[in-house]
Parts: C-alpha cells; sequence; structure tokens
C-alpha cells in the first residue's frame, strides 16, 4: 500500500477534505501495528470501525469522549460498569478504539494478550495508542467481542461488511460502518493519486512521520456514544469469549432495567391505590352530610 496516495484517497472520503494530524497520526499507528499479511478487506473494516466508534478521531477514547477519568466517572454514574472496583476502586468503563467496559473484560483481554491482570489493574493502559491496537486486532480478528469475528464476513467465499458488523455491536448503525469500509478498502487498494491533486495533498514526511497531540478532546451526548463491550464481550480468560457469558451480561443489564421499571410501576400502583381510597372516602364523607342535613 502507498500511504501517499492511501491518504489522499481518505482525506477526501470518508473525511470530507481535510484530516488533523492528530488522525494522521493515529491511522498510522495502527497500519504500523497491522499484519499485512492479512485480508486487506480485514484492515478496511477495522479502520472504518475505528472511524465510527472514536467519532473520527482515530485515536483511543474514553466512553463519551470524556476528558478525563473523574469525567468519565461522573457523567456514566449510573451505569454499574463505571462503579469503583472494590479490589481495584478503578472504574471499567468504555476506553480504546473500540470500547472496552466491564473488569472481567479488561481481565480477560489482558489475559490473552499475555499481560496477566496489568490492564486490569491499570484500565487507563487501553488508552494506550499501541495497545489499544492491540487490543482492537485481538478482539476483531480472534473473535474475542461478541464471538464474531473477520473471517467470518470476509474470506474466499464472502464479502460482507454490513453483516460484519456483528463482531462488534450487533447491527447497530451496520450500513453507515459499511459505507466507510467501501471508502477505507478503495484507498488501500488504489494505486493511482487521487484525480485533479496537486502536490500540496501529498502528505509531507513531517505528517506522515510524526506523532501528534491527542485530537482536541469535546464531550458529546452520552445518548451518542457507543458502550459496546458493555453487551457484547463476554470473558472466557485467555480463550475468549463464549455465547453464554455474553447473554449472561446482557440478560443482567436487562433485569436491571426491569427492576426498576418494576419499581416504577409499583408506585404508580400505589399512587392509583391511594387515588381510589380517596375517592371513596370523599364519597362517604359526603352522603354523610348529605344524611346528616336530612336528620334536621
Amino acid at each position: 500500500m502507498n500511504r501517499d496516495i492511501f491518504f489522499q484517497h481518505i482525506r477526501r472520503d470518508p473525511f470530507s477534505g481535510s484530516m488533523t494530524p492528530s488522525q494522521v497520526a493515529g491511522i498510522n499507528a495502527l497500519l504500523d501495528a497491522w499484519n499485512e499479511a492479512l485480508d486487506v478487506r480485514w484492515l478496511a473494516y477495522v479502520l472504518a470501525t475505528v472511524f465510527h466508534e472514536t467519532a473520527a478521531r482515530m485515536q483511543p477514547v474514553r466512553e463519551g469522549l470524556a476528558k478525563n477519568d473523574a469525567q468519565a466517572r461522573r457523567i456514566l454514574s449510573k451505569y454499574p460498569y463505571a462503579a469503583p472496583d472494590p479490589a481495584t476502586g478503578q472504574a471499567y468503563y468504555g476506553r480504546g478504539h473500540v470500547q472496552l467496559t466491564w473488569a472481567k473484560n479488561y481481565k480477560a483481554l489482558g489475559e490473552a494478550l499475555g499481560l496477566g491482570d496489568e490492564l486490569y489493574r491499570n484500565p487507563d493502559r487501553a488508552l494506550e495508542p499501541l495497545l489499544s491496537a492491540r487490543i482492537l486486532f485481538a478482539g476483531m480478528t480472534n473473535g474475542l467481542y461478541t464471538g464474531k469475528k473477520l473471517a467470518d464476513y470476509f474470506n474466499g467465499r464472502k464479502d460482507d461488511p454490513i453483516g460484519a458488523r456483528r463482531i462488534v455491536n450487533g447491527t447497530d448503525r451496520a450500513a453507515l460502518i459499511a459505507s466507510y469500509y467501501h471508502a477505507f478498502h478503495s484507498a488501500i487498494s488504489a494505486d493511482e493519486p487521487v484525480a485533479g491533486t496537486v502536490g500540496s495533498n501529498v502528505l509531507s514526511e513531517n505528517e506522515r512521520t510524526t506523532p501528534a497531540p491527542r485530537y482536541p478532546e469535546e464531550v458529546k451526548p452520552l445518548t451518542q456514544s457507543r458502550t459496546i463491550q458493555a453487551q457484547t464481550v463476554a470473558a472466557t480468560g485467555t480463550a475468549g469469549a463464549t455465547a453464554t457469558e455474553m447473554v449472561g451480561d446482557t440478560l443482567t443489564q436487562a433485569q436491571d432495567a426491569a427492576g426498576q421499571l418494576a419499581m416504577y410501576l409499583d408506585i404508580a400502583k400505589w399512587l392509583f391505590v391511594l387515588l381510589i381510597v380517596a375517592g371513596i372516602g370523599w364519597t362517604v364523607w359526603c352522603r354523610v352530610q348529605d344524611n346528616k342535613k336530612g336528620i334536621r
């Protein structure tokens, strides 16, 4: 792959004409860590996923695009996975290129990468670009997120960028991410510059190789962020994920939601009963008063 040509193409699509140094640095870090012997379609889909999950930053991010740990804990306080772990005091909200959540998943991915409990003890390490890239590649190539992997959707018989969304998060925004995939795949495969470009559109050596500061942080509404692993990663030690544990995580969250709903319904039920009792009491009182007037 010619990186100058590649960056010319992605600068146009999907980056809509311009890129920051941090975006360039983030993509270069992913390209440097990628195994070039693997299917280029896999790389294209990985880049498309990162483009979507990081809001085009192409750098590891905290869930909700929080600026720091304190802010992430505050905006995610109602989520059980963001509560401090009794053993470590750490909060296991989403971090990375594709967000990793829940303490047991930090343990599992750390063990799968040969880190022991280091990732569990220091979850912010998932924000390190190289380690985040290793988590990303291991998760998507080995099926450690949902049990689905890149080879299931891109192989000699299949080319399914829409179905590939199941590697990370069911079918959420599948068609949109597939459109990013096509842009990245075209850029990877391109051997000619973008038509009509001039020398200034070719990356300089400095832009191509100099690490840039993180893309300026901004906070987006929590409802727009994705907590990918909260619902889909299931830990199985070094072996990866199992469907049983994945379903268990999902059911646990569903049960929490059902419990809250039941509480609200219970309160509503008692309020309804009180209204009925009050209505009956008022009716009885009125009749008593009418009877008294009749006796007089």
